[in-house]
């Protein structure tokens, strides 16, 4: 006799499975003649733009630990699905039954551990076996799909940079192109900051934004190797930055009463804003 639980979630997944197709038809709906003026308009250049910034509000929800918001933020990156595969049948490149399917089919075939006698004991040997078979799939792929020769080749210049960085370094490190450890690279940054200096003291804005690109990116090779989320990191700083000046300006009266404090007070105001975040730190422990 079937389990309760199982057939509870059976019926979630076709429950969920259902509202995804009406999401589909209304998608579709949109798009016909006598539709929406705007969803008719749209191309997949058009489009891209948002899906980024969905993406990004998707992080943002999930750091602010907003789950609410984090629901519809995933309805609007959903959204963008939709949005490309409806686009993409009209034009006849695929459907969104197709998207489905390969993504179905991709997640079997990476998961021989689950789907197949495959072992695999810890996420390690998971993703060994991830990245083994993915160059498996390149190495037979059909006639008409890329199978780029260079190992940098299929990582997109479109996306963020501090992400292109550290997938770039990533993949060279496949062929041992990589320093053995963090203190290789602490030296490299170093290395870096100080080639910066003599650049900006020479005043040449070329070499003064060449040398600034060449420590960020080994900033983001730093990152990978403490195992660190480069993005996430930065967003944390970006959020404690926020919160402290916001403290300057209400022990100051205002914006307008920072701007007429000396570098001194302002240095004082940040120290104090500092102190009181780690008060309660102190209180805890």
């Amino acid at each position: 006799m079937p389990d309760a639980n199982n057939i509870a979630d059976l019926e979630a997944h076709a429950e969920a499975a259902a509202a995804l197709q009406r999401a589909a038809a209304i998608m579709a709906l949109l798009r016909a003649p006598g539709g929406c003026p705007w969803d008719r308009e749209q191309t997949f250049d058009t489009i891209k733009r948002h899906t980024l910034e969905e993406t990004y509000e998707v992080f943002d929800a999930i750091e602010r630990r907003a789950w609410p918001d984090l629901k519809d933020e995933l309805g609007d990156l959903l959204l963008q699905v939709l949005f490309y595969a409806q686009m993409a049948s009209e034009v006849g490149y695929f459907s969104l039954r197709d998207v489905a399917e390969n993504l179905n089919a991709k997640l079997i075939r990476r998961h021989p551990h689950i789907f197949s006698d495959v072992v695999a004991t810890d996420s390690g040997a998971v993703l060994r076996n991830w990245e083994q078979i993915k160059s498996e799939e390149k190495s037979s792929a059909p006639a008409g799909v890329s199978t780029d020769s260079s190992l940098l080749q299929n990582i997109p210049r479109s996306m963020p940079a501090m992400l292109e960085a550290v997938k770039l370094g990533s993949r060279a490190a496949k062929v041992g192109f990589d320093w053995p450890d963090v203190n290789g690279l602490f030296a490299k940054l170093a290395e870096e900051i100080a080639e910066l200096r003599e650049e900006v003291v020479r005043n040449s804005a070329d070499r003064i934004e060449a040398e600034f690109g060449d420590l960020l990116f080994t900033a983001m090779n730093l990152a990978r190797h403490l195992k660190l989320d480069a993005e996430s990191a930065l967003r944390h700083t970006n959020a404690t930055f926020r919160a402290r000046f916001a403290a300057m300006e209400a022990a100051a009266g205002g914006s307008a009463a920072l701007q007429a404090m000396n570098a001194d007070q302002l240095e004082r105001l940040w120290e104090r804003a500092k102190s009181a975040e780690a008060r309660p730190l102190e209180a805890k422990a």
